[in-house]
């Protein structure tokens, strides 16, 4: 007969199965203990030690622990590497459990699903990175994505139809995609392209008639209508989220804005490939740094950081919402003290979204409700420093607006918390003096027990008259009074006896206690218990209070947060030098004196090497100009065609530009085919990649795109590639009709421009200075007359010998160019029976001469024009 499983064993087997795709965290007084295979796969996760507990149909059981108090770090780990955890917590004291006999087990249950995208806690969390959980639902034709961020409550919607699922996944970057089942493997690819977890529901999770009545159940309204007119794939996509949430929260929906649904145009749209080429949020190594978050970011506080990449990821196509962004920042150019006050000020300001999330997912601690103290105590002060300000814009003036109205809880709070709360609850203490008279008391007693005792000996030695009467303690007794043998009949007789009772006699002694004296013990021995009872009763008192106006605190926190994005802006302008652009309804795009941000901030910190700024013009002429830019490879092409990308982007993101001057008509797409990569796991090569992004810019960009192209077809043959970049720039011109700018080697292709009104050829200005290159990285109008592709692989460190054997080839084949055409020119070339140079055993010395030797001792910019006159003179009588 097989062995039983203990009672415990049988509790976690039961709760077990209830999340079988899921790491049980089984609450064992201060451990999380893990059994069976989530032991095995979490001590290989964690690199902790596997041990055993008992056997289970005659084997070991593994088991492995971590302490609850560190559990969040050890959460993070496994989230991140892809596990799911239950967290399963005891519900009654161990004591309880005793009083049902020796064998009960003590009741525990599933308290919450930590998945991904439902990550609350500040340690779990990017503060300056919002963490979406995304849904996206088909409806019959239609189809929408819903996203929200528990952390801070944002919940919002759009129309999504299937091919452009991608591009809105790169946009919003969730950790967490929701589907139902049903699409699950044909949606995968593209979720985990996208860096996601995807999570399968059920359809019934996404049913748009009860989804409708859980969402007006959620919000407390009649019909969806009062927040505005959601499509059925919305309402379905939303139903889903909120659904999962009741799953994973254990029936605790956390603090949810109202949705806001977005108008797809309304933003500007920018697609998978283009965010990655042009480094919006991340560089092409992982990280932050070198992107263009982390050379534009200025901001002060976690919610005007997830703000500014929230609009450098969307930037905005309404002109006038892009003016009104523009008018704060320009106010706080404008005046760059009142801006450093401002700036000052918001520096204080705390997370008060996640806070307020925390405390209604009943995650909350006290240092929660101090940040929502000090953040409306910044805001009060904010909001004064603003009405104080003459010539305020209108937009700062409606911040600084939603900045008040909360005094009374603000000095509830404040009276109520201490300056530097705990963290946690249970840690007591966070209350200040005099907010309870009870918690006063049984705080005295934790506290000053024995002075308690001491102020009652002396009053029951004042009542009775006995000065030698003293309080005592012992394990036995407890507290009792203790008086001589020569007095104690004194107490036990009428009227003392009615007050002192009687406890025991000893040889020298007789012992009394009395009601109050009880009464007292009892107090002082569950001081601390109630002190901490009384204190969590009075948090969950306020943390209420603050729910009740938790949209109001919302508002302010999200003023704040607009805040701190103006300011920074205008700081960032401010120590660049960066200008206000034009924004209007054209197809203009004029940039005078343009730079790239994130070069230039990288050549600063390499020693102060200035930037060389150009200037770009593709509204010349009756429409949109397409620019073909010609050059060698590290002269520039490449920064200059991302760096007016990334003006555009900047402009209507509602900041200023790095540029002398910018007029910009609205950008509705942004396309980037720009760098080398392949995709080796979906079988695609670099070429690939490159026609597959070629021909998504061709199908989809409108007159008013912006698109960047570098390098069209040099993944294949030379004439494969030159005829695919003919043809692309052709049906840029003639089809797509939008602004362009067009890099590329293939110097035919500046015949275009004599036959197509709308092309302009640039080239990359290069010198050569005895034998070697020299980049000027400055853009003028015209052709480039060579590649310098032999002098640039000599600058990488290419043995001597490759480069001799290259300039050779290189003759060779430009002579064939100039040639009579043949049918192969090729053919004619004896490339493969021409004798290779030999290698130079070191580079040839330079020719010494009169000439040469006077020149090196020149120095140009020391000469007066007299002198250098007559040195022009002294060099021509050497030659």
């Amino acid at each position: 007969m097989a062995d039983q499983p203990t009672p415990m064993m049988a509790q976690y087997l039961e709760i077990k199965a209830g999340y079988p795709d899921a790491l049980l965290f089984y609450r064992m007084g201060d451990f999380y203990e893990l059994f069976f295979d989530d032991a095995g796969a979490a001590a290989q996760a964690l690199d902790i030690a596997l041990t055993k507990r008992g056997k289970h149909l005659g084997q070991d059981i593994p088991m492995c622990g971590v302490p609850v108090h560190a559990a969040e770090g050890y959460l993070l780990t496994l989230i991140r590497k892809g596990f799911r955890v239950a967290v399963c917590e005891q519900m009654e004291d161990p004591s309880e459990a005793k009083k049902r006999g020796s064998k009960s087990v003590v009741k525990r249950d599933v308290v919450r699903l930590v998945t991904p995208g439902t990550l609350t806690e500040d340690s779990l969390l990017n503060a300056r990175q919002h963490n979406y959980l995304v849904a996206w639902s088909e409806v019959r034709d239609e189809a929408a994505l819903a996203w929200v961020d528990i952390s801070t409550g944002e919940l919002r919607t759009t129309p999504c139809p299937r091919v452009a699922l991608g591009r809105e996944l790169a946009r919003l970057a969730p950790r967490e995609v929701l589907v139902a089942d049903a699409m699950e493997q044909e949606l995968r690819p593209v979720i985990e392209e996208a860096g996601a977890a995807i999570t399968a529901l059920s359809r019934g999770s996404f049913d748009t008639v009860n989804g409708e009545k859980r969402l007006c159940s959620t919000w407390n309204v009649g019909g969806m209508e009062a927040f505005g007119n959601f499509t059925r794939a919305e309402i379905s996509a939303l139903a889903a989220l909120v659904d999962y949430l009741d799953i994973t929260q254990k029936g605790k929906i956390p603090l949810l804005r109202p949705p806001l649904r977005e108008d797809p145009g309304a933003l500007v749209q920018i697609d998978a490939a283009t965010l990655r080429n042009l480094e919006l949020t991340h560089a092409l190594s992982g990280g932050r740094q070198g992107s263009l978050l982390w050379a534009v970011d200025r901001t002060v506080t976690a919610a005007g950081g997830r703000l500014l990449e929230r609009r450098i990821t969307a930037p905005s196509r309404d002109l006038g919402t892009i003016q009104r962004w523009q008018s704060g920042v320009t106010g706080f150019v404008e005046a760059p003290r009142f801006c450093e006050t401002v700036r000052e000020s918001l520096r204080a300001v705390p997370d008060m979204d996640r806070a307020l999330s925390r405390l209604s997912l009943e995650r909350g601690g006290p240092r929660d409700l101090a940040a929502i103290r000090d953040g409306l105590a910044q805001a009060e002060a904010l909001a004064g420093v603003i009405a104080e300000q003459d010539g305020t814009p209108e937009t700062i003036a409606n911040l600084g607006a939603a900045l008040t109205g909360h005094d009374e809880l603000a000095n509830i709070l404040d009276s109520a918390l201490i300056a530097d709360p705990p963290a946690l609850t249970r840690d007591g203490g966070f209350l200040a003096s005099g907010v309870d008279e009870e918690l006063d008391e049984a705080r005295r007693l934790r506290d000053e027990g024995r002075s308690v005792i001491a102020g009652m000996q002396k009053d029951y030695a004042e009542d009775s008259g006995v000065t030698s009467l003293k309080i005592k303690h012992n394990n036995v007794l407890g507290y009792f009074i203790e008086v001589t043998s020569t007095h104690g009949p004194k107490l036990m007789a009428p009227p003392l006896s009615e007050r002192f009772i009687h406890r025991q006699t000893t040889a020298n002694a007789i012992r009394f206690t009395t009601v109050d004296l009880s009464d007292l013990e009892r107090r002082i021995l569950n001081a601390g218990s109630r002190a901490l009872e009384i204190e969590k009763r009075i948090f969950g008192e306020l943390c209420r209070r603050v729910l009740r106006v938790a949209s109001e605190i919302g508002d302010t926190a999200r003023a704040l947060a607009e805040l701190d994005v103006a300011s920074a802006w205008a700081a960032l302008a401010q120590s660049e030098d960066w200008s206000r652009p034009e924004l209007d309804q054209s197809q203009r795009f004029l940039i005078e004196g343009g730079r790239h941000p994130v070069v230039e901030r990288a050549l600063r910190a390499q020693g102060g090497q200035p930037f060389i700024a150009n200037d770009c013009d593709l509204s010349e002429g009756a429409g949109p100009a397409c620019w073909l830019l010609t050059g060698p490879n590290m002269a520039g092409k490449s920064t200059f065609l991302r760096q007016n990308a990334l003006i555009s982007l900047l402009a209507q993101a509602g900041g200023y530009v790095p540029a002398k001057r910018a007029q910009i008509g609205l950008v509705s797409q942004l396309f980037s085919r720009v760098g080398a990569s392949d995709d080796l796991a979906r079988g695609r090569s670099t070429f690939m990649v490159e026609m597959v992004e070629t021909a998504a810019i061709l199908n989809q960009a409108d007159k008013n795109a912006l698109v960047i192209l570098d390098e069209i077809g040099r993944g294949t043959a030379t004439y494969d590639g030159l005829s695919i970049a003919w043809a692309t720039l052709e049906h840029l011109h003639d089809v797509n009709r939008c602004r362009a700018l067009f890099a590329t080697h293939y110097h035919e292709m500046t015949r275009l421009a004599d036959r197509l009104d709308g092309v302009r050829t640039a080239t990359m200005v290069v010198k050569e200075w005895e034998g070697e290159v020299i980049f000027l990285h400055e853009v003028r109008h015209g052709n480039a007359d060579r590649s310098y592709g032999v002098q640039v692989a000599r600058l990488a460190g290419l043995p001597d010998a490759v480069i001799a054997r290259a300039k050779v080839v290189l003759e060779a084949l430009e002579e064939g160019e100039r040639n009579t055409r043949k049918t192969t020119v090729i053919d004619d070339l004896p490339l493969f029976s021409a004798a290779p140079a030999a290698a130079p055993a070191s580079s040839p010395a330079p020719v010494n001469s009169a000439l040469t030797d006077r020149l090196s001792e020149i120095h140009p910019d020391e000469l007066t024009p007299r002198e250098a006159l007559d040195l022009l003179y002294e060099l021509k009588g050497l030659t």
